[in-house]
């Protein structure tokens, strides 16, 4: 992940131990993993470790990264399952 370009936006996936998926946006993956892993930042992922970034894709701007994470919020868990290999529990 250190090859991460810095302050270049990016959105992530990340799937908790109910194998639920969280998208967020950075402009940091590898530090903001961390933070959550430590426990801080969002609250649907606090104490649902462990945690496994299960994907991420850099946007030259924040408005970009930030659509995107908007359309990925909005598709069902069947096309996510399909788009991301997500098996729901």
């Amino acid at each position: 992940m250190s090859e991460l370009i810095e302050h270049r936006w990016s959105v992530y996936l990340i799937r908790n131990n109910r194998n639920a998926l969280y998208c967020g946006v950075t402009n940091d993956v590898e530090r903001r993993f961390k933070q959550h892993q430590c426990g801080k930042g969002a609250k649907a992922l606090k104490g649902k470790g462990p945690l496994t970034l299960e994907w991420f894709s850099p946007f030259k701007s924040k408005s970009t990264a930030m659509k995107v994470e908007y359309f990925i919020k909005q598709l069902s868990k069947i096309t996510k399952k399909h788009w991301f290999h997500w098996e729901p529990r």
